[in-house]
């Protein structure tokens, strides 16, 4: 660990570069660890993608559902792309270094997307809430003006929030060492090798990570409290079930997105293991994003249809 340390080149005590860790200090794993990665990062992008595409240029998934859906697949391609490459590449190189700048834009591009990926979840809710709930004023109600609206203060939101809690990070003093208990650039084990006072940052971090998950959570379960009320009062069974599956995608993949972000990040950090955290984040962001095409895919007639017909032509 010596010689890691001595690696670092310093300006005074700030470093211009970082040593990850990795998932594992055991060589022999490395290989299958790659191979394993490697076809996982092709299923995130292959899937994504086709999400994207498919949902660009069929004329019947031009609808306020597959707008979102289309939005929540580049931002699970949009993080997936910030860590698996690097990762990847880290399995096969010797010394796995990542620059100081290339450290803050990692972290700065994890905290936009998975932030957006929250409150797009949200708009999905209110999206199905509208749909089953007040179905006559549907397209009234989410017209594309609204959902436009609805995604770019997503953005909007999550890159004023995320950029300044970046750069306050990175303007701490990292004396202690240049070595990242993790595979990428993450809140956590950076501020552990940090010698500055981190109290402000914690505290900012916690305040609006625990305000998102509690706001984004609230629309959900407020949308679907009401959706469920609505399925209860519907007399037939086909449409009880046909409402069931059109929200049945989306509850899969808020239940399995929520609970890995809650216990990665409403805990104090002195109950932080980082070998479950990274665990939890090999599942957070690169798990789900491979989870999710398939789930609002294999599940979806539409998109079933939309992709027969594409490869037809």
């Amino acid at each position: 660990m010596e010689e890691i340390i001595k690696m670092n080149k310093t300006t005074g005590s700030q470093v211009t570069e970082f040593v990850l860790m990795g998932i594992t200090n055991r060589p022999e794993l490395q290989d299958t660890l790659f191979v394993v990665f490697f076809l996982n990062y092709v299923v995130i992008a292959m899937g994504n993608l086709g999400l994207i595409i498919l949902t660009s240029v069929d004329s019947r998934l031009k609808t306020p559902m597959y707008f979102f859906l289309r939005h929540l697949a580049f931002v699970d391609l949009g993080y997936s792309t910030a860590i698996g490459p690097k990762m990847l590449v880290n399995f096969i190189e010797e010394k796995n270094i990542i620059s100081f700048n290339g450290c803050m834009l990692q972290l700065g591009f994890i905290g936009i997307f998975l932030t957006t990926e929250i409150f797009i979840l949200s708009a999905m809710a209110y999206d199905r809430y509208i749909a089953i709930c007040k179905p006559l004023l549907y397209t009234v109600i989410m017209s594309e003006i609204v959902c436009w609206l609805l995604v770019s203060i997503s953005y909007l939101y999550s890159t004023i929030l995320s950029l300044p809690v970046t750069i306050m990070i990175f303007k701490s003093s990292f004396c202690k060492s240049n070595v990242i208990r993790h595979f990428y650039c993450d809140v956590l084990p950076l501020l552990s090798i940090t010698c500055s006072d981190t109290r402000n940052i914690d505290l900012i971090i916690m305040v609006f990570a625990a305000f998102n998950l509690v706001a984004s959570l609230f629309i959900i379960l407020i949308s679907y409290m009401f959706i469920l009320v609505t399925i209860l009062r519907m007399k037939s069974s086909e449409g009880r079930h046909k409402a069931f599956s059109t929200c049945g995608s989306h509850f899969t993949g808020v239940i399995i997105f929520y609970a890995t972000i809650v216990f990665m990040y409403l805990q104090p950090q002195s109950n932080h293991s980082f070998d479950t955290d990274k665990m939890a984040s090999v599942f957070y962001t690169l798990v789900i994003p491979m989870l999710n095409p398939l789930i609002y895919s294999l599940r979806n007639k539409a998109v079933k249809g939309a992709l027969k017909r594409l490869l037809k032509k």
